[in-house]
């Protein structure tokens, strides 16, 4: 019988091979398990964290498993074993690695997605996150990397951290509206969805402080959209949550395949696609503001200074705190609730580190956090209030001043 990740590399090559219909029939002949099969043809269908096989554990072991989720996501089928419900499975990724028999794993979309591309009805944009320098060798630079998903048949190649920009600036203009006293506070809503989860279902009470705005993801996914309606939206990140997000009913018309950085250094591989050996295909958009939200703290310090930029004046100023790891949120959370926090800017990571800290990412997240601060240094910009590339995109969204980012807009505003 074929294994799980057997039959992934022989499916992802084929596929970049143009050769999956001839490959899927000797899979067929050769033995294959068609759960395992559906999951990669048809990941949709499957919670963002999979069971690839019958538990192995004992019956407290895997009653420890359960109890581990922090969403209560996890739950026992007929014969014992434990699978992720799809409903309430974030993506955290906590139990696949805390899983010994090594029977879950995250799901993966890249036959949908090259399918997408080689059938070439519509063109395929990565969306790829701030988290990218450097993830595929220090060699390759955002432009090479761009190159390189045009060699795979990407359209083009979008940096999120432009988007970053877009709801830094909506976040700071709402701090600058509500925080009015010095006991008004606000948590960040516009990054990690283990952050949004976690106040959604277990410290609702918090509601009332996040203002209603999606993620860079979703804001990039319905920007190109919106700007060319037959496209196919692509993510690229270090992140197993981002799987989940994009299948959120609310926001789920934003964003249409979500790829790891491991699942996309698959497709680099099995193409025999080298990106530090690719022409440059520069392009600069996004600010210092966006390109810092991959590591803890960034959302924080790109809204005070996007606060300080609107409104210099301002006798309330921006007082950041900040948390990463679910343990760290949750103590965070906690405090802010107990009135232990003296804070008026929230902001929180559901990996330590921030996004560079990822379940996928390819690089330490020390190392990741340095190239993130690096490349934001290297920004012509400070702010998205200074950024021409931001006033130009939010005229081609229809609005038509920055102001008019706090009116009602079905692409960057979410109802929590």
């Amino acid at each position: 019988m074929t294994t799980f990740e057997e039959l992934y590399a022989k499916l992802t090559k084929a596929s970049v091979q143009h050769r999956l219909p001839e490959e899927l029939e000797q899979v067929r002949r050769e033995g294959y398990d068609p759960h395992q099969l559906d999951c990669l043809l048809n990941p949709e269908r499957h919670p963002p964290v999979i069971r690839i096989g019958d538990c192995a554990c004992s019956e407290d072991e895997r009653a420890a498993c359960a109890g581990k989720c922090l969403f209560d996501a996890l739950r026992r089928d007929e014969q014992g074993n434990l699978s992720a419900d799809p409903e309430l499975c974030v993506g955290c990724g906590e139990c696949v690695k805390n899983c010994k028999a090594h029977k879950l794993l995250e799901s993966r979309d890249i036959l949908p997605t090259l399918e997408e591309i080689n059938r070439a009805k519509a063109p395929v944009f990565a969306m790829i996150a701030p988290a990218f320098i450097n993830q595929f060798s220090r060699d390759v630079t955002p432009g090479k990397l761009r190159t390189a998903f045009k060699r795979i048949g990407f359209a083009g190649m979008v940096e999120v951290a432009l988007f970053a920009d877009i709801l830094t600036l909506k976040e700071a203009l709402e701090f600058d509206r509500n925080i009015l006293k010095e006991e008004d506070y606000q948590l960040t809503s516009c990054c990690c969805p283990m952050w949004i989860a976690m106040i959604r279902r277990v410290y609702h009470e918090l509601i009332p402080h996040v203002p209603g705005s999606v993620s860079p993801m979703v804001a990039c996914g319905r920007s190109i959209k919106a700007l060319h309606p037959e496209a196919v939206t692509v993510f690229v990140g270090p992140c197993l949550a981002k799987k989940a997000e994009a299948r959120e009913k609310d926001v789920a018309d934003s964003t249409d395949h979500v790829l790891t950085f491991q699942e996309m250094r698959d497709i680099f591989e099995f193409a025999g696609i080298h990106p530090a050996e690719m022409p440059e295909d520069e392009r600069d958009h996004s600010s210092r503001a966006g390109r810092i939200y991959a590591s803890t703290g960034g959302v924080s310090e790109a809204v005070q200074k996007t606060v300080e930029r609107l409104n210099p004046n301002r006798k309330i100023t921006v007082r950041a705190a900040h948390a990463d790891g679910v343990a760290g949120c949750k103590k965070m959370l906690k405090d802010v609730l107990d009135g232990k926090i003296t804070a008026n800017f929230i902001e929180g990571m559901g990996c330590v580190g921030g996004c560079v800290g990822g379940p996928r990412a390819l690089i330490p997240a020390e190392e990741g956090r340095k190239n993130v601060r690096r490349y934001g240094d290297e920004a012509l910009y400070p702010t998205p209030i200074d950024n021409p590339f931001v006033i130009e995109l939010l005229h081609r969204l229809g609005f038509n001043t920055v102001e008019s980012l706090l009116e009602k807009s079905d692409i960057f505003t979410r109802n929590f």
